[in-house]
């Protein structure tokens, strides 16, 4: 048989037991996405790269692949970016990216064909996100929907949660009550690891509402699963789209 052939229907083979991810940039400036995976998992792109104002970029991941996925903003040559920066570096390798930043996540089946994924603002906003399957949901299903925060919480950020860019003329980012405050009870640490002890309506300044409210399918603090878990019943061909600014 034929060397090239083989090979061909090696790497096909990976390929069809392999998720494809579309990362679009609908935003009008460059974006440069982080990777991490998590624990035992690889670190897609080797952990970042960047991507043009309206331009898409494509990345195959391992069939049981999970982590998370961010946008980083104004980032120089070297790596150094005003949000989401993972070490002054464009492959962030392992690296999260500081906060306040805006996270996908991601966690294909390992069985069932059942593939979790949402939009988190724990750790606050620096971009608009959606994530979606390219597959359309039935009209009586819950299964493959959009989860996402299309809104501009930068515009609107309470004064004590933003963050502005080196010369103070605008506001880059959103900090979440437990970058704000650090204390066990913002960051659902400690005695409050619990859905029933990590509540936000106890807390000294009620913040996740105002998260919640703009982006109603997102995570506003740890516990607000309700309506910000998402899944669907793929297969290892279904596809993944992750939009900035969409």
């Amino acid at each position: 048989m034929n060397f090239k052939f083989v090979l061909f229907f090696v790497q096909m083979a990976g390929v069809t037991m392999a998720h494809m991810i579309r990362v679009t940039n609908n935003c009008p400036f460059t974006v440069w996405p982080g990777i991490q995976g998590n624990t035992g998992q690889q670190h897609l792109e080797n952990g970042g790269f960047s991507v043009d104002a309206y331009k898409t970029h494509f990345i195959l991941s391992p069939r049981t692949w999970a982590g998370r996925i961010w946008g980083r903003t104004n980032c120089d040559s070297e790596g150094k970016c005003e949000t989401g920066d993972c070490g002054n570096k464009i492959q962030c390798n392992g690296t999260l990216g500081v906060p306040p930043l805006t996270l996908a996540e991601i966690q294909f089946a390992e069985s069932d064909n059942i593939d979790f994924y949402h939009v988190s603002l724990v750790d606050g906003f620096n971009l608009p996100i959606r994530i979606m399957p390219n597959k359309y949901p039935s009209k009586k299903s819950t299964d493959c929907k959009p989860a996402d925060c299309v809104a501009d919480l930068n515009s609107k950020c309470p004064d004590k949660l933003a963050v502005k860019a080196a010369d103070g003329s605008s506001v880059v980012a959103c900090k979440s009550a437990c970058a704000l405050f650090n204390t066990d009870s913002d960051c659902c640490q400690g005695v409050y690891t619990t859905p029933a002890t990590c509540k936000s309506s106890s807390w000294p300044q009620n913040y996740p509402p105002f998260f919640k409210e703009a982006c109603p399918y997102s995570y506003s603090y740890p516990f607000d699963n309700t309506t910000s878990t998402f899944t669907c019943r793929g297969n290892p061909l279904t596809k993944f789209d992750i939009v900035f600014c969409p």
